[in-house]
């Protein structure tokens, strides 16, 4: 049962932006896809408030997490952040059962 982590990172001035440009172009934001039990690792820019910045970020499971919390790539992120000024919001979900009473709202 996948273990999906919302982050929003909010800043001034496009550093929220600015951060993920970063993070795409030097390459952490890859190397953490390509880590084991990474599912997903996408980055989305808020309508409502485009100096936030959402990252999905999905893993196998808690003990992919936890491996990934423990790799060096986790302070260059945090010097980043720090970098850039942000502040942050998480959630957390696990993946639900299938329910069929949902399929009824879900167009595929």
């Amino acid at each position: 049962m996948s273990l999906t982590v919302n982050l929003y990172y909010t800043g001034e001035n496009g550093s929220a932006l600015a951060f993920v440009r970063e993070m795409e172009e030097s390459g952490i934001a890859r190397a953490i896809q390509e880590e084991e039990g990474n599912e997903k690792y996408d980055y989305f820019q808020s309508v409502s408030n485009p100096e936030t910045v959402l990252l999905i970020d999905q893993w196998r499971d808690q003990k992919a997490l936890d491996a990934h919390h423990a790799t060096p790539m986790m302070q260059q992120l945090a010097a980043l952040r720090d970098k850039y000024n942000l502040h942050m919001r998480v959630e957390r979900y696990r993946d639900a059962e299938d329910n069929p009473a949902d399929e009824a709202f879900l167009r595929r």
